[in-house]
């Protein structure tokens, strides 16, 4: 079916494609068609206290309202994490906001978190059916002032907790004004003493302790990746994810589209990814779980990102571009070769 569908919707605008694909795997969800998948590829592995099936992950950002994640995982996918999602619905920044670059297998995108709001997320993961790990990927409002982002994040986290088996805290998207200054120095660090708190108090009420990763951006200097994953380890925080889109356009000057606004996405982000992985593993050791993302598009690919320093790795351009097979073909190079 894919092979038959992929061309059709490449020749569609690229954010209309994108809605006309959810909303067939939105009908195939209502119609529990995830009952027909394939077996998944088994390569358990046990990180954070939760055991993943395998070790490949769908990256927040396709699934953004929780509308597919049960046929999306039925795909292959060891873990699938949905959103990102903020408390109060918000329709993202103005249209046109998603670009294709074909020659270089990338995308970018200035979409701003737009989703339908906690309340909708929630009904869609209650009694949910994918067997696999559920992630679920936290954001703040546009209109919220960075000095209350905290009060978003502690809606979000006060809602799904008692649904999701890991939770991210999206500190890093470049489409929201001034979300990036929040995963550094004195911002993140008073966002993550006042998370900690209300994860001990949702600990204590609902009997289980929801393992949290930060997602980083690859924009940053190495110095200040090595600062966040002390503070990320002083926080208790279980992983990071790595990496974000990136505002830089590495190899792609040249596209039609690479002055879009937004961030990049895809094989272009492979190189810079794998670097951010190895300074997150030299500083973290084994303290942290760390999810590679960014340009992962091959099992190869995925074996270096591996290599690098990542547990886990997650894919979203690169499944744009080659489909459901590419899960599967990571699944299998995956299984058995990971020995860090």
């Amino acid at each position: 079916m894919y092979s038959i569908a992929a061309p059709l919707l490449m020749r569609m605008e690229a954010e209309a494609s994108h809605d006309l694909a959810i909303a067939g795997m939105r009908l195939a969800s209502q119609l529990q068609l995830d009952r027909l998948a394939a077996p998944r590829v088994i390569d358990p592995v046990t990180l954070m206290g939760l055991t993943f099936p395998n070790r490949v992950g769908l990256a927040a950002g396709l699934d953004k309202n929780a509308d597919c994640f049960e046929i999306l995982g039925s795909l292959g996918f060891g873990f699938v994490e949905v959103g990102t999602v903020t408390p109060r619905p918000q329709p993202g920044n103005p249209k046109p906001r998603l670009f294709r670059l074909p020659e270089s297998q990338a995308l970018i995108n200035r979409m701003g978190f737009n989703n339908l709001g906690l309340a909708h997320l929630l009904r869609r993961v209650s009694g949910r059916r994918y067997d696999g790990i559920l992630g679920i990927n936290l954001g703040k409002n546009k209109d919220t002032p960075a000095e209350r982002a905290l009060e978003d994040y502690r809606q979000g986290l006060e809602a799904v907790h008692a649904h999701a088996d890991y939770v991210t805290l999206n500190l890093s998207s470049p489409n929201t004004p001034g979300l990036r200054d929040l995963q550094m120095g004195a911002a993140l660090q008073q966002l993550l003493d006042g998370i900690e708190v209300t994860r001990a108090q949702l600990a204590e009420r609902e009997g289980r302790r929801v393992p949290m990763l930060v997602k980083i951006a690859p924009d940053l200097h190495d110095d200040d990746v090595k600062a966040i994953v002390g503070q990320l380890i002083g926080a208790g925080i279980d992983g990071v994810i790595a990496t974000n889109t990136t505002i830089a356009r590495p190899g792609v000057e040249e596209e039609p589209v690479s002055a879009e606004a937004g961030g990049l996405s895809g094989a272009p982000l492979h190189a810079r990814s794998l670097e951010i992985l190895r300074c997150i593993r030299a500083e973290a050791g084994d303290t942290l779980t760390v999810v590679g993302v960014g340009g992962i598009d091959s099992g190869g690919r995925a074996r270096a990102a591996c290599a690098a320093g990542a547990d886990l790795v997650q894919i979203y351009t690169g499944f744009i571009y080659r489909g459901p097979a590419l899960v599967r073909e990571i699944a299998r190079d995956l299984r058995g070769s990971h020995d860090r």
